[in-house]
């Protein structure tokens, strides 16, 4: 049996419903609808648990991070969300057992929230690079110059923390010159230098996780202009959470095409990278995963940004692709509902690790193979003070005891337009029956704690 390494990518904010092999057909992603020809495509994936870094504890552990017990927001953090919180050091993480197994590992991210004080989301790695400067990293002290920082903000923006995160973002990237200095082509250049450093390896682990499409949304003119060409007008690149009627629709729709075009930016660098290794022979011994984390409402429902009260499609419906070098599966659509802590107990799989490793996730390759065990009849998450579950017929959200629910008919209603929460009670006592199993009790309501945050 030829000895597999694995590359993991993880892509920030990105919408399933946005790339081309998930049925979008006005963004260009011709990078992963390539990927997506030669891989398994599961199109029903989910995060077990939101935002960005309860996401990452269970990527890189396979443990699901909800219920969120114990929760203690990090001093100085300006992210303060249940489950934002460090590895826990009782969790083995993915790259500890396979450098154990003699793999040799690689983590670039420009993720800087991995890399906060207490933080400790490098472990296991043989070597591992942070590309500083993301959006409120405090990567650069001096006042932007030479921008019109107006051109960015709507009156109702200004002095909120999305003014402030903006400042910075343009203070940390005033030095840029060319697209090779963005932040997606910086994080696949060092992708592929690790790869022709590291060629010698018998067996390597490389993790790539890039922080774009999320906001700020300012790629290249040429890629905004692919989506929306001519505009002139403001550029809302870092967004207010919440209601979006502080965009006019002009405003809205040039958002959605920065967005857009962040999104091809990032599929072209992944697919520089992926031309890289088959460029120097690694492609056919070598174990692709492509994951979200989650996606990113923009003004549907009337709602923009990562909210707990959002929990719809446009934020929970994540793209998973795993190419497996000798094409098992290649082009197959698995409908199956997976989540995101699937992913350990899967590449181990796959990689014949037998190494034995605590995990929440299951390795979901039998559905692939037809070997599979009984499916998910459900799946649950949870974000901030929120909770989710659906199964085939119904999606519901609701605040994590329960008051608030929304309930939604998918077989009527795909869309998720109609609340019919009071029409069924039973079914919200169902659904709040199992995210309560899930949860193994009682669900703490931990408050929020920070005037503003960016997960």
């Amino acid at each position: 049996m030829v000895s597999l390494s694995l590359v993991l990518i993880v892509l920030d904010s990105l919408r399933a419903d946005h790339v081309g092999c998930y049925g979008n057909e006005w963004i260009e992603t011709p990078s992963m609808d390539a990927l997506a020809g030669e891989s398994v495509v599961f199109t029903r994936a989910f995060p077990e648990s939101l935002p960005t870094i309860p996401v990452r504890r269970a990527l890189h552990t396979g443990r699901r991070t909800f219920p969120f017990r114990g929760y203690r927001p990090r001093r100085g953090d300006t992210v303060q969300v249940p489950g934002w919180e460090p590895i826990p050091e009782d969790q083995a993480t993915l790259a500890e057992v396979l450098k154990e197994e003699g793999y040799r590992t690689g983590f670039v991210t420009d993720t800087y929230h991995q890399f906060k004080p207490s933080m400790n989301f490098h472990r296991g790695f043989d070597e591992w690079v942070w590309i500083r400067g993301q959006e409120f990293d405090r990567y650069r002290s001096a006042q932007p110059t030479g921008v019109d920082v107006d051109h960015f903000l709507t009156p109702r923006m200004i002095g909120t923390g999305a003014h402030r995160v903006l400042l910075q973002y343009l203070s940390n990237t005033a030095w840029r010159r060319s697209e090779e200095d963005w932040f997606a082509p910086m994080v696949f250049r060092e992708g592929i230098r690790w790869l022709g450093e590291n060629r010698d390896a018998e067996r390597f682990f490389l993790l790539i996780d890039s922080f774009d499409p999320h906001e700020p949304w300012d790629p290249p003119r040429e890629y905004r202009e692919m989506y929306n060409p001519g505009y002139r007008g403001r550029e809302v690149i870092t967004p207010l959470y919440g209601e979006a009627d502080y965009l006019s629709g002009e405003e809205l729709r040039e958002m959605r095409a920065c967005y857009a075009g962040e999104v091809t930016m990032v599929d072209r660098w992944l697919g520089l990278f992926l031309e890289e290794m088959r460029e120097i022979g690694l492609m056919e011994k070598t174990l692709i995963v492509i994951i979200s984390d989650h996606g990113h409402p923009l003004g549907e429902r009337g709602l923009i940004g990562k909210l707990g009260r959002g929990m719809f499609p446009e934020l929970m419906d994540i793209p998973l692709l795993i190419r497996h070098p000798e094409k098992v599966g290649a082009g197959k659509r698995v409908d199956a509902f997976v989540y995101n802590h699937d992913v350990v107990p899967t590449a181990l799989g796959l990689l014949g690790v037998r190494r034995e490793m605590a995990v929440d996730g299951r390795d979901v390759w039998p559905l692939v193979t037809g070997e599979a065990e009984p499916r998910r009849e459900y799946v649950t998450s949870a974000f901030d003070n929120y909770i989710w579950a659906r199964d085939d017929r119904y999606a519901y959200t609701a605040r994590c005891d329960g008051a608030e629910p929304r309930l939604y008919d998918l077989e009527r209603d795909p869309a998720q337009s109609l609340d019919i929460a009071r029409e069924r009670p039973d079914v919200v006592q169902e659904m709040f029956k199992r995210v309560f199993y899930d949860a193994g009790g009682p669900i703490t309501d931990y408050t929020r704690r920070a005037e503003w945050y960016s997960p």
